[in-house]
């Protein structure tokens, strides 16, 4: 749905070019929610607005549905924008007219009768769920409502894309919650492609599909949120994943003199994780009951990477040598992430 290759913007002026993206390649799947993930100033606004031309590329191509934007004259990029619906941070409304002018405003621009606009703007309210705020302003909605007259608005002219530029940011926890879970609904009513700017992880964890991480213009790692999640491999999407999955070790555990060999009497402490249906599987006390060894749980948390459950143990394991080999080589078996912290004496 979404293709963009080698894509470079620069900005240039007399105190300095600034190179805000640096030769960024993206493949984005139509139908999925694709998130971006970056620190302010790493470049992520630059690439939204790419896809759309609001920024034009200094080198490189865009193509959208199969449509090349780079290569478009100014009147064709005004139709082409007509299938790209884009939402803001600070929603962007006009203050002088109401939810329902709003809503109606492109509409209007398209030159669409008032029967017609009628037509698409009435499921739209039903849609975000402001029916009984048609006639209400701007400045009479909380900001979860305005970011919802923000998403109508970019849906009224049926788009296949909708672009989000840190459309949560400037909500409450709650509110924040509301407006991803309409996002998916959106997405699946209507088989909308949505890219999603934030530097939420917590966002990206609760809606995305597939997620790529940007730093100084550069895309550092991108892949299936799961994996990005549970296994970063860039020391920028560590720190990032830290905030929602917090891969530190317990004081506890820190305070402890280990070994990475076994002697007579010691413990192995090992942190195990789980994904997906592996989670609710049995799998200690199978080890517990097979290999005759003690399990004591030092620390142990749960969470949910959009509709996947995910999980990590740190567990200690008590035995003799042959029984604690034969207990962790099971829980390789098991197909887990499995990680020997050492022994304790």
């Amino acid at each position: 749905m979404i293709e963009l290759v080698n894509v470079e913007k620069t900005y240039y002026s007399k105190a300095g070019d600034i190179h805000a993206l640096h030769k960024t390649s993206l493949s984005i799947k139509a139908g999925e929610i694709f998130g971006i993930i970056g620190l302010s100033g790493a470049g992520k606004s630059t690439l939204v607005r790419c896809i759309n031309m609001l920024e034009k590329p200094t080198a490189g191509q865009v193509f959208v549905d199969g449509q090349e934007l780079t290569a478009m004259s100014e009147a064709q990029l005004r139709k082409a924008r007509q299938s790209i619906g884009m939402i803001f941070q600070h929603f962007n409304l006009l203050a002088s007219r109401t939810v329902y002018d709003n809503i109606a405003f492109p509409l209007e621009i398209q030159g669409l009768s008032k029967s017609e606009i009628d037509k698409r703007v009435r499921p739209l309210l039903e849609l975000v769920q402001l029916e009984s705020r048609a006639n209400y302003y701007p400045s009479q909605l909380s900001g979860g409502q305005k970011q919802r007259v923000g998403i109508a608005r970019a849906l009224a002219s049926n788009p296949k894309v909708l672009l989000c530029d840190e459309a949560t940011s400037a909500l409450d926890p709650q509110t924040t919650k509301s407006i991803l879970h309409l996002l998916q609904d959106i997405n699946k009513k209507m088989n909308l492609t949505i890219v999603l700017i934030t530097h939420q992880m917590e966002v990206v964890k609760t809606i995305c599909d597939r997620v790529a991480v940007i730093e100084s213009g550069d895309i550092i790692e991108e892949g299936p949120m799961i994996d990005v999640f549970t296994n970063p491999q860039h020391p920028t999407t560590k720190e990032f994943t830290k905030s929602v999955i917090n891969a530190e070790l317990p004081d506890i555990v820190k305070q402890m003199k280990l070994s990475d060999t076994y002697t007579e009497g010691s413990k192995l402490l090992v942190r195990i994780s789980f994904i997906g249906d592996s989670a609710s599987e049995p799998i200690i006390s199978g080890m517990v009951k097979h290999f005759d060894v003690d399990v004591s749980i030092i620390s142990g948390n749960t969470d949910q990477l959009k509709d996947v459950l995910f999980g990590t143990l740190l567990i200690e394991i008590s035995g003799n040598r042959e029984r604690i080999k034969n207990a962790l080589e099971y829980l390789h078996q098991q197909h887990l992430k499995t990680e020997v912290i050492g022994y304790e004496s």
